[in-house]
């Protein structure tokens, strides 16, 4: 199985990001989760742009969503909003089929930021038929430093949580569209 993690941060010491990490270091051995890095590297979005050639960053960052069997989504809050360079991303996703069926499922670092949270599930239940928005996982990391944030995700009263939501995430992008 082949989760593919998109952080809508590209701060470094980023704490959506720094979980999406941890969740790497605690997935199941039948799950295989690479945190993706190059969001800030795509540029604008622009349909003059999908014209053949497409962009090198973008055609890396379509083979990556190609190759993945569910998306998880990780994102801060920005002025109350998707930050722009998450949702640019997803700009450069909606004009092809890569993610009309594509699970997708979202994890979130803190106990903020439900403005962006219900913009960013009105988009993606936009774009992919099989974004699950019952499947969520949040803990309260705001304003954690990236080590600290992997040592909490380790401590059994997190990981336990962490580790089901991972392994129903699996599940569900098994599952056949339409179930």
């Amino acid at each position: 199985m082949k989760i593919l993690a998109l952080s809508g941060s590209a701060r470094r010491l980023s704490t959506n990001t720094a979980l999406l990490r941890a969740l790497e270091e605690i997935a199941p051995p039948d799950i295989a989760l690479s945190t993706y890095a190059g969001l800030g590297g795509l540029p604008v979005f622009s349909p003059d742009l999908e014209d053949l050639p497409l962009p090198d960053s973008v055609v890396h960052f379509k083979r990556c969503i190609e190759a993945s069997d569910g998306i998880l989504i990780s994102s801060p809050e920005y002025a109350r909003g998707v930050p722009g360079g998450l949702k640019n991303a997803i700009d450069w996703l909606v004009s092809g089929d890569l993610v009309i069926a594509k699970p997708i499922a979202l994890v979130h670092a803190s106990h903020r930021g439900d403005d962006m949270l219900a913009a960013l599930r009105l988009v993606l239940s936009t774009i992919s038929s099989r974004f699950n928005e019952e499947l969520f996982l949040r803990f309260p990391f705001m304003k954690m430093e990236p080590e600290a944030i992997a040592d909490a995700v380790r401590q059994p009263i997190n990981r336990g949580p962490a580790e089901a939501f991972l392994q129903e995430f699996a599940r569900y992008c098994q599952r056949p569209s339409g179930d």
